[in-house]
């Protein structure tokens, strides 16, 4: 039976989103090593138990702070929409957009894709609501009219995305790659015929 989950008040957010500005910063100057518990503590002005209170583990954290990433990604987009006349290119509009802002701190990035791979249950709600979160960015970039299963396209795309960003941040790809890989899959997954075109309204039936 699961117990329920009582809402945060309006401090307890705060003190949580300090704690999360905390990793994040620690991680954007020295990636995985430097996000240590007694350090996010210190820089965010609260007691270590505050910090276990809300986070399980450092991985549990920095899952988090990509979730934070995202949504504020998410919010960005919905303050400036996808760009493209055809699907395939608003899809690469959002994702270039992101791609561009990791470029930006690599260290950090690869403080949290790190985090990902743990086992911990808290990490792993955490990369679920990130899958969700890039589902919902990569269909609404789709936009109208929809493709069959738009749900499970925008899916695989997310699947290239992260994977495609492992071998940058593993230094074996560079960020042109990446792109272009995303660029190879969302043609496949989206081409012109099958989400833009008069053609594409009864086409998979």
């Amino acid at each position: 039976m699961q117990t329920a989950v009582r809402p945060l008040t309006r401090a307890q957010q705060a003190r949580r989103q300090r704690v999360i500005d905390a990793a994040m910063s620690l991680g954007l100057e020295g990636g995985y090593e430097a996000v240590q518990m007694r350090d996010v503590a210190a820089r965010a002005d609260v007691a270590m138990g505050t910090v276990y209170r809300y986070f399980t583990s450092k991985d549990h954290l920095l899952a988090a702070c990509m979730v934070h990433w995202i949504e504020i990604l998410d919010t960005r987009l919905g303050q400036q929409p996808a760009r493209g006349a055809l699907a395939a290119e608003r899809v690469l509009d959002v994702l270039d957009r992101a791609l561009r802002a990791m470029a930006r701190q690599p260290k950090l990035v690869a403080a949290v894709f790190m985090s990902l791979s743990s086992p911990d249950p808290a990490a792993v709600g955490c990369q679920q609501q990130i899958s969700q979160l890039m589902d919902g960015i990569i269909t609404r970039a789709i936009g109208e009219p929809q493709p069959p299963d738009p749900g499970e396209r925008a899916r695989i795309i997310g699947h290239v995305w992260y994977s495609a960003l492992v071998g940058w941040i593993s230094g074996w790809s560079t960020m042109g790659r990446v792109y272009d890989e995303l660029s190879v899959a969302v043609g496949l997954l989206l081409p012109a015929e099958l989400t833009d075109g008069p053609a594409g309204s009864g086409h998979g039936k």
